[in-house]
């Protein structure tokens, strides 16, 4: 049977699993005339700082696409005239596109994901599980 000390181990070990881990996006409908930069705001809490940022674009009727990922060792993404800004010290991943057009109206997700880098064997990925989305819509007007 389990002593005191193993409960209290346990019960540590599950809640040294959760994470206050969050994603905060521009709320509501951003709208942008056709040739302007557009800017999607993305902030971000983490538990590891080596944390990857993601970028998602859902198109009307249409899957979720990957768009981008920023990482300590890749502050500055660029994608299809997408860019976004890794800046650790405000906890920001800044969507920007130049000159938009009406094409680029969608849904954007901004999501974090993060890898433990102090496991038992060496790096270890978490499970998709312990990525976070928060979403903000992004429409082009003539």
């Amino acid at each position: 049977m389990f002593s005191a000390t193993d409960s209290v181990l346990f019960i540590f070990l599950i809640l040294g699993g959760t994470n206050g881990d969050s994603v905060n996006q521009t709320e509501g409908p951003v709208t942008v005339s056709e040739g302007a930069l557009m800017t999607l705001n993305c902030t971000y809490q983490a538990t590891y700082s080596d944390s990857y940022l993601f970028w998602y674009v859902q198109h009307l009727n249409k899957a979720p696409q990957f768009l981008l990922k920023g990482s300590t060792t890749n502050q500055r993404p660029e994608h299809e005239g997408f860019q976004a800004t890794l800046v650790q010290s405000d906890s920001s991943f800044h969507l920007q596109k130049r000159a938009v057009q009406a094409s680029d109206s969608a849904v954007y997700y901004c999501a974090l994901g993060d890898t433990v880098t102090q496991g038992c064997g060496g790096a270890e990925h978490k499970p998709k599980g312990s990525r976070r989305l928060k979403s903000g819509r992004a429409i082009v007007s003539p």
